[in-house]
């Protein structure tokens, strides 16, 4: 369960970005930058790299009570580390998407409800709770394409053993694609809104 909440985390904590930028925009906080001599898509990465190491404090945190209670990594400490930067890199991928959205609503909470609307049925529609074989046959169809299922397998895989070429590479492809269509995108809106 560990990988698979690993996977999970970093939609939720994507979702805090969007909701960040939409109460900075609201507070005044993005007033202040426009003053300020710098490149419009500095703010954006700023979020970004402060909440991959809020991203990165949660993990050792979920990773440290795994450990606690029982849970044993069935590869190496390099197997880890890759576990912990795949989740790292799709998670900033994830993160443009609820820049973008924090850009595009008028409140924060606008943000978190449709966030949890693309957030559920990604998340109990993957392989994060359970195996995708105990699953009906549409559910099936559909886990085998959602991202966080190839993410959470990659991350089992890289942490406890098994096959993850195929995943790692899928879970790359997603966070690559994801990342070219949304930070383009994002950073036109803030700076249209700018």
């Amino acid at each position: 369960l560990v990988p698979g909440l690993m996977a999970m985390m970093g939609m939720n904590i994507a979702m805090a970005v969007g909701t960040g930028v939409n109460d900075d925009f609201r507070k005044g906080v993005m007033d202040r930058f426009r003053t300020m001599p710098i490149a419009r898509s500095s703010v954006l990465i700023a979020k970004i790299v402060v909440e991959m190491g809020r991203m990165m404090v949660a993990t050792l945190i979920l990773l440290a009570m795994g450990f606690l209670l029982g849970m044993e990594l069935g590869t190496s400490v390099f197997g880890l580390l890759g576990a912990v930067a795949l989740a790292a890199v799709f998670g900033a991928a994830i993160m443009w998407i609820f820049i973008l959205l924090g850009l595009s609503m008028k409140t924060a909470q606008a943000v978190q409800g449709t966030g949890m609307l693309v957030l559920m049925p990604l998340q109990f529609g993957s392989s994060i709770f359970a195996p995708p074989q105990t699953m009906p046959g549409w559910l099936q169809t559909f886990t085998d394409y959602n991202p966080l299922s190839n993410l959470a397998d990659a991350v089992r895989g890289l942490m406890m053993g098994g096959p993850v070429a195929h995943s790692v590479w899928t879970t790359l492809i997603w966070a690559a694609v994801i990342t070219a269509v949304m930070a383009p995108l994002a950073v036109s809106k803030f700076r249209r809104k700018t």
